[in-house]
């Protein structure tokens, strides 16, 4: 089953700094290995495609924050 878009937040929210650059360049590795695997041959789940840029934008977002936070501090 699926996890729900609150558990990949707060999954997020959990992460350090350095687990959340590693699990970004993860993503960012597994979503251009997508691209390639579309010009070469078929893609099982397209929607891998949406699920991955989303998790990103999480991730991102998350580190955004994060950056604000300590320059307000």
């Amino acid at each position: 089953m699926a996890k729900k878009t609150s558990e990949l937040v707060a999954e997020v929210h959990k992460m350090k700094d350095a687990e959340i650059g590693i699990e970004l360049k993860r993503l960012r590795e597994r979503l251009y290995e997508l691209r390639t695997q579309s010009v070469t041959e078929k893609i099982e789940d397209p929607s891998q495609f949406t699920k991955i840029r989303r998790q990103i934008a999480r991730i991102l977002t998350e580190e955004n924050a994060r950056k604000q936070k300590k320059a307000t501090a």
